[in-house]
């Protein structure tokens, strides 16, 4: 059945509803002004780690704000430039050229939108959420190590082990003033969550950046800055193919256009959990993110995905509608262009700093504390160790085949268990997935109940295939015929093999 995408809610007539009116004016306006002041200095940190032009992560806020927000499905998420994805366009550009990395852009949004359109978008959801965990995390953990290197005056290596490796040569030699400028917006970053409420309401990375720059000023600090070559309008790149190399091509991407994908559709996922106004339309979540990142990359700009930091800032500030969205590109549009030389007064520590505090919170507590919690801690930390070690598309797949080896292992182990109450009483337990698998297990705990006891059955299952259903109910007959009782305590079934009762007892 086509996709039927119903119209971005701020070309509607309705918009012209006074009442509409002002709660944009009241809502969605302020809103937008806050994450555009998150937005600002993580999309040119964004750039300068991804080793594409600074202005290019403007771009891609640019156009993440008023492309994605119009079209897509998710009216309050943000989406922009994403630390997710530096690691990824890092190693494009070095293998391509900036150029070339523009292309796979476009062609990425293009394989997004068919996504969406064939509605497979959902299909992302299915990868097991302690991949994607892990994935970010081994993200940031690259983030943080090749930024340090920059913040110590240095440069950074494409491999995670070099990077190790090389860092006591950085640290005998670190730039003080920069590694100075560095530790302090790193401070007020991690500070700022304890500053008054009425200050905290302007963001932490934009006054540590703001603070850092300042200071560099003032004190005639002798540091790198950030490095333009023209204004936004020379920033505008046409993008080119490659000469050869098209399998490298292809696998680039299909790789920006998953972690895209899933990246967006957990942030909108995410976002619906935020709050209660408003619901995700994930497939046309996928054209939109589609078209934006086509249109970024044919003008020079970065990826773009859905950025929870962005989003659950708009949430926090009181956004209503997608107008928010949308607003905050126009206003890192309107920056952008009269006042891009002010970019150039930062210092490349600062945006160091920042990225080094990013790469950290990309590591949740949280998540390896359920991972450890539900058994999935293996697969956290392959997938993470791939990551780091190797590349990301070598640790998503090994983490992504170690889950579905870890799920058919618990599907054929389910957890049985004939145990003696005293006085003749038996209990017998059988709880997660009992297919023909376990049979085995089965029909020892169940032999080692003896003839004549009385036994309570406990059956709590989230699926009973017909064979295994079968042997039970052979061995209750059995045990029955030879004196013994059988009591059921059944608990829910959720897939059962047929449509009959799960046991007949």
């Amino acid at each position: 059945m086509p996709l039927t995408l119903p119209r971005p809610t701020l070309l509607r007539p309705t918009l012209l509803r006074p009442t509409l009116l002002r709660e944009i004016l009241r809502y969605d306006l302020p809103a937008s002004l806050v994450v555009f002041l998150v937005a600002l200095p993580l999309s040119l940190g964004i750039a300068v780690a991804s080793d594409a032009p600074p202005l290019a992560g403007l771009i891609a806020a640019i156009v993440g704000g008023i492309a994605a927000g119009a079209l897509g499905g998710s009216p309050l998420q943000v989406s922009g430039p994403a630390a997710g994805l530096t690691v990824i366009v890092a190693a494009l550009v070095a293998q391509f050229g900036w150029a070339v990395t523009c292309a796979i852009t476009v062609c990425a949004g293009l394989l997004q939108i068919i996504f969406g359109v064939t509605r497979l978008g959902r299909a992302a959801l299915a990868i097991s959420p302690m991949v994607v965990h892990a994935m970010l995390a081994g993200i940031g953990i690259t983030i943080a190590l090749q930024q340090i290197h920059i913040l110590l005056g240095g440069e950074s290596h494409s491999s995670a082990l070099h990077n190790i490796a090389n860092l006591p040569v950085h640290l005998a030699d670190a730039d003080m003033a920069g590694l100075a400028v560095g530790t302090l917006v790193i401070g007020i970053m991690v500070l700022w969550r304890w500053a008054p409420g009425a200050i905290r309401v302007v963001p932490g990375p934009l006054v540590a950046i703001v603070a850092a720059t300042v200071l560099s000023i003032a004190f005639a600090l002798n540091v790198p800055r950030i490095e333009l070559n023209g204004s936004l309008i020379d920033a505008l790149q046409l993008p080119s193919l490659p000469d050869g190399g098209w399998g490298a091509f292809a696998v680039g991407v299909l790789t920006v256009a998953l972690i895209a994908s899933v990246e967006s559709l957990l942030t909108a996922v995410a976002v619906d959990r935020m709050q209660t106004r408003t619901r995700s339309n994930l497939d046309r979540e996928l054209v939109g993110q589609g078209a934006a990142n086509m249109i970024s990359g044919a003008i020079g700009g970065l990826p773009i995905t859905g950025v929870i930091v962005r989003s659950s800032a708009n949430v926090t500030a009181g956004a209503r509608t997608r107008a928010s969205s949308m607003l905050h590109g126009v206003w890192v549009l309107l920056f952008a262009l009269p006042f891009a030389g002010l970019i150039q007064q930062i210092p490349t520590a600062a945006l160091a700093g920042l990225l080094v505090v990013v790469g950290v919170q990309l590591v949740k507590i949280t998540h390896i504390e359920t991972a450890r919690r539900n058994g999935d801690i293996a697969i956290y930390l392959v997938t993470l160790i791939g990551v780091v070690l190797v590349n990301l598309l070598a640790g998503v797949l090994a983490g992504l085949a170690l889950s579905i080896l870890l799920t058919v292992w618990r599907v054929a182990h389910a957890r049985i268990s004939a145990q003696p109450l005293g006085e003749g009483h038996w209990r017998v337990s059988i709880v997660g997935s009992c297919t023909f698998l376990s049979l085995p297990r089965l029909h020892r705990e169940l032999e080692s109940v003896p003839p004549g006891a009385q036994v309570t059955l406990e059956l709590s299952v989230n699926y009973l295939d017909h064979a295994s259903r079968e042997y039970i109910d052979g061995w209750r007959r059995q045990h029955e015929a030879a004196g013994g009782t059988v009591q059921a305590a059944t608990g829910p079934c959720h897939t059962c093999a047929d449509a009959a009762p799960a046991l007949i007892i």
